[in-house]
Order: C-alpha cells, then sequence, then structure tokens
C-alpha cells in the first residue's frame, strides 16, 4: 500500500504548531511589525533627498550622538558594576541581603519622572552629590554627563537579574576542580566562570543599552535639554511632533530604528559566537 511506502510524519513535540505559530506570527505582526513598517513607510513618503536632509541635520546629528553615545557608555558601566554587584549578591550573605536585592529592581518600579526627578536633585550644584562633585569641579546635572548616569541608573537592574540566575546555577564543583589543578583564584575566575557568564552579560549589555537609548523620562530632567549640546533624540521626535513636523519626527524614528537594530543584531552574533566557542572548549 501506498502508505507503507511513504514514510511516516514523525509527531511534533509541542502538540498544535501550526495553530500557536500562526497566532504568534500574527501577534508579532500586529504590536511589532506593522507599527515599524507604519515608520519606514511614513518617512519613505519624505523621498531620499528629504530623508538625507533631515538625516544629516546638525541637531539631529547632535541628538542621535548622544543618545546612542550616552547609552553604550552606560550599558558598558553597568556590565562592570552589574557583575560586582551580582557576585555580592549571589557569593555572600550580610545584614540587609534581602533589601539590597529587592533595591536593584527600583528603576524597574519607579515612574520614569520620578526617577529623572530624583537624580536631578541629587546630582544638581546644590544638591547632595553635586554639591560634593561641584567643589572637584565637576558639573554633572543638565550635561551629557548626566545623560550617562541616567542611563546607568536605569540599565543596572537589567545585568543583574540576567547575570543572578546564571551566577546562582554555577557549580561549585569546577572552581574546586580547578583549585586542585592549581589554578589560581584570578585564573579560576577568567577561565572557568567568565567564559560562563560572558553570554548572559552580553545580553545584560544589550537589555540595558535598549534600554536606555529610548529613554525619556528620566533624562529629559537631569539632561538639560540645550540643543546640539545636550538634546536626546527622543525628545527632538517629541519637539518635531509639536512642530507637527510628522516627516521629521519619522526620520529621526527610522535612523533610531536602524541603529538600533544593528548594534543589538552585532550584541547577539556575539553572543551566538560565545555560546559556540563556550560549547567547544567544554
Amino acid at each position: 500500500m501506498l502508505s507503507d511506502v511513504l514514510p511516516r510524519r514523525t509527531p511534533s513535540v509541542l502538540p498544535g504548531f501550526g495553530i500557536t505559530f500562526g497566532f504568534a506570527m500574527s501577534y508579532l505582526g500586529l504590536i511589532v511589525l506593522i507599527p515599524l513598517a507604519g515608520v519606514f513607510i511614513r518617512s519613505a513618503g519624505l523621498g531620499w533627498d528629504g530623508f538625507w536632509a533631515l538625516a544629516s541635520d546638525v541637531r539631529t546629528v547632535s541628538a542621535l550622538k548622544l543618545s546612542f553615545g550616552a547609552a553604550l557608555v552606560g550599558a558598558a558601566v553597568n556590565v562592570v558594576a552589574g557583575l560586582l554587584v551580582t557576585w555580592v549578591l549571589v557569593r555572600y550573605r550580610f545584614p540587609g541581603h534581602r533589601i539590597v536585592d529587592a533595591m536593584i529592581d527600583l528603576p524597574f518600579a519607579l515612574p520614569t519622572a520620578v526617577s529623572g526627578l530624583a537624580l536631578a536633585a541629587l546630582y544638581a550644584p546644590n544638591g547632595w552629590i553635586g554639591s560634593i562633585l561641584a567643589e572637584a569641579g565637576i558639573k554633572v546635572a543638565f550635561t551629557p554627563a548626566g545623560v550617562v548616569v541616567a542611563c546607568v541608573f536605569i540599565g543596572l537592574p537589567f545585568v543583574v537579574r540576567t547575570l543572578q540566575p546564571v551566577l546562582a546555577d554555577f557549580q561549585s564543583e569546577f572552581e574546586e576542580a580547578a583549585a586542585t589543578l592549581g589554578a589560581t583564584r584570578f585564573q579560576t575566575v577568567r577561565r572557568v566562570i567568565f567564559p560562563a557568564l560572558l553570554p548572559p552579560l552580553l545580553t545584560g549589555f544589550a537589555l540595558a543599552f535598549a534600554r536606555a537609548v529610548g529613554e525619556y523620562g528620566s533624562i529629559i530632567f537631569i539632561a538639560g535639554n540645550l540643543p546640539y549640546k545636550s538634546e536626546i533624540a527622543p525628545l527632538l521626535i517629541i519637539i518635531r511632533l509639536e512642530e507637527f513636523n510628522y516627516g521629521g519626527a519619522t526620520a529621526i524614528a527610522t535612523i533610531m530604528l536602524l541603529l538600533s537594530f544593528t548594534v543589538i543584531l552585532a550584541v547577539n552574533l556575539l553572543q551566538s559566537w560565545s555560546r559556540r566557542r563556550t560549547g567547544y572548549a567544554s
């Protein structure tokens, strides 16, 4: 019979895969792809010359440099600080441990406007931290440095919460085996622990960067919002919308989308390479 000749189809591990896949793709299209396509279509109506004129505008370039530069610096700082914070939270127990662990999530819970006001009050020249820095001739609030501080504040939880479960599940037997073979503590961290933490570190970096590059409420209160100096790209989009310049707003949004996708794609490729390398090494 024909049924005996044809190979039998292996049943799917997930029941109803076709239905669930279709629903997932439909939901993704409605929520993500269609709105993003609308941005591209609206900006394409400007024509290449009009789009390039808006994209190469000095004010637009300055805002994009500040947004992406501050987000990258903030994410890099959070990688180092987040690794240290996670190490302390996972490897040590001290009085107030649960309180400190809960405080990591404050940037998630606080409204962005509250975060921005708190940072501006602290780092203003007459604030608790700003007054100390002012004596050393350092000004943070209402400068590009304030944008970096805000990016660090809102991005730290992403790195910590990404690293925490991986470090908590890391088996101590590997460290004991390395010590038995004569490895120093630094060699154990560099060759045993750090390779396992590199993929989640890159994930935390990407999440912190993505969160910071589009942030608005936490930054505008501490940035100063001076054109060509401390004006971020999301604020410039709002300004263009208030001027009814929808073409200019969508052009800036398109540039931010393309740049963000490029950075996140590069991080994901690096993360995949790191996982393959770690898998081969093991």
